[in-house]
């Protein structure tokens, strides 16, 4: 996997980390892909099922369709994962290379596979840097397009942060997302939905932090909460990473639970979590973000999901 010279890398390092830095660390929030300012959080804190305002509220008893393995029209919402980013090369999205919505044959993209016209029905609404505050807006944008299936992967973010004090709280997670569930519900109630769950950011730290490459990438500051000091197996060092895991396993229990109790809304079982990510299946220039065979297999792990009867 090694097809760009390690000088190139380098002289890109420190440009990509400051991008980076914001769109994986220290940002609030992305911006959405018409302009729009991002959300702020929900105020609503009901646990679902608890109120007629919970996502799979309704006002009547009714039957729930079943699920629909084969969807005609799919819009994707979530963060840089699926908008590719340093897919295909430093600095940029590439979402002609995402998981969800790609073009790119040697990704094999869920709507390849699942679409007839995966061009013509898709949609790619993800934004690179975006936290669960930032579902509900995107949310709205994906029910304006009344898709079949919306396919939701986000979180990284949120546990990405300058520090463990700066990790979005567990509450303020679940009312987020919450509110993204029942903005779709509300405008666009044909939809059915897949959660995917957040990748193990312990995992990737395992696999760069022998890296010299990756060292250097990192060293600017990419995911400090998790990534700072790759190398420190000190105390503080392996408590502060035990944190970060601790909070993605909370983040993943609420998106567990919350889909759970809406109609139509399928996790994935903690498999994308469970992904053993190895080298060739991130990105070279950031050692963070997937490849395109890291891509291939997000798009493997969820067309099994969706498509299982």
């Amino acid at each position: 996997m090694r097809t760009r010279g390690h000088t190139a890398r380098m002289a890109v390092a420190g440009a990509l980390a400051m991008t980076l830095g914001c769109s994986l660390a220290a940002c609030q929030g992305g911006s959405s892909p018409e302009g729009s300012s991002p959300p702020s959080s929900s105020a609503s804190g009901a646990r679902p099922g608890t109120s007629p305002s919970s996502p799979g509220a309704s006002a009547a008893p009714s039957a729930s369709p079943a699920w629909d393995t084969d969807p005609d029209s799919l819009a994707a919402v979530g963060d840089s994962i699926t908008r590719a980013f340093d897919a295909c090369g430093p600095l940029a999205d590439c979402p002609k290379s995402s998981w969800a919505t790609g073009t790119d044959p040697a990704v094999a993209s869920l709507a390849s596979r699942l679409l007839d016209r995966p061009g013509r029905d898709s949609w790619n609404l993800a934004v690179s840097g975006a936290t669960m505050a930032d579902l509900p807006r995107q949310m709205a944008q994906a029910a304006d397009r009344d898709p079949e299936l919306v396919t939701v992967l986000v979180g990284a973010n949120d546990a990405c942060r300058p520090s463990v004090d700066a990790m979005t709280p567990v509450a303020g997670f679940r009312t987020d997302f919450e509110q993204a569930l029942r903005t779709l519900r509300e405008e666009a109630p044909g939809s059915q939905v897949y959660v995917a769950s957040i990748p193990d950011l312990q995992r990737l730290w395992q696999v760069g932090r022998d890296e010299p490459d990756a060292r250097r990438v990192w060293d600017y500051g990419i995911c400090r909460s998790m990534l700072d000091a790759p190398r420190d197996t000190g105390e503080a060092a392996t408590a502060r990473r035990a944190q970060v895991s601790e909070r993605v396993d909370a983040y993943n229990s609420v998106l567990r639970e919350v889909c759970t109790e809406v109609r139509r809304c399928r996790w994935d079982g903690g498999e994308v979590h469970d992904y053993r990510f190895t080298a060739n299946a991130l990105s070279r220039w950031d050692w963070f973000h997937p490849s395109r065979e890291g891509q291939s297999d997000l798009a493997e792990l969820a067309y099994k999901r969706i498509t299982d009867g």
